[in-house]
């Protein structure tokens, strides 16, 4: 395998798992310049790189010469509480964490999360290309829709179910000091 061809083997690997370069370069201790030249294959990563980069993707380091890039099992077990922390959408300035709980699963159509909520500046309303499956698992959330006039006060147990590009925004309920819920989205729409 070539240069190029593992720069597009990191590159790919990254997106198939919805990694940010920033989150990658996190996990594996480097800069975000850096992780982006080794994937513009305008930097040569040393081997002990290459297996902090692997260690970060969750692959073995073979996998990044293997000819067709990485293969993924049909399956991937996991456990609720083994989520995998991702920073997005400035989530922790508004008190909200992400895990990921496929992480593992390579090329996936769902993007499962569990969600924690604790009191923080409330977030605007936000609208993604993706649909989404909501379930509170434990807490009180205000979940607005559309405008600050649609809101439902949910409970542990409700759900909600998001076609794509529908405005939404989520806030603790009176008295609530933490909140749990699962969140799955689909592959965005192109």
């Amino acid at each position: 395998m070539n240069l190029v061809e593992l720069a597009k083997t990191i590159r790919k690997v990254r997106l198939q798992q919805n990694m940010t370069v920033e989150q990658l370069a996190k996990k594996c201790g480097f800069s975000k310049g850096f992780i982006s030249q080794v994937e513009n294959f305008r930097q040569t990563p040393s081997l002990k790189a290459l297996t902090r980069i692997s260690d970060a993707l969750g692959i073995p380091l073979s996998e990044l010469f293997s000819e067709n890039g990485p293969a993924s099992p049909p399956y991937s077990f996991g456990r609720l509480d083994d989520g995998e922390e991702l920073h997005r959408d400035e989530g922790e300035k508004h008190g909200i964490r992400y895990f990921s709980l496929a992480h593992r699963q390579l090329g996936r159509q769902l993007d499962p999360f569990i969600v924690e909520y604790t009191p923080a500046s409330p977030r605007g309303f936000m609208n993604h290309d993706a649909e989404e499956f909501f379930v509170l698992l434990e807490g009180k959330l205000i979940y607005y829709i559309c405008d600050d006039n649609t809101k439902k006060e949910m409970s542990a147990g409700d759900t909600l179910y998001l076609q794509a590009l529908v405005p939404h925004r989520i806030e603790l309920a009176e008295g609530c000091q933490k909140a749990k819920g699962l969140i799955v989205y689909t592959e965005p729409q192109r």
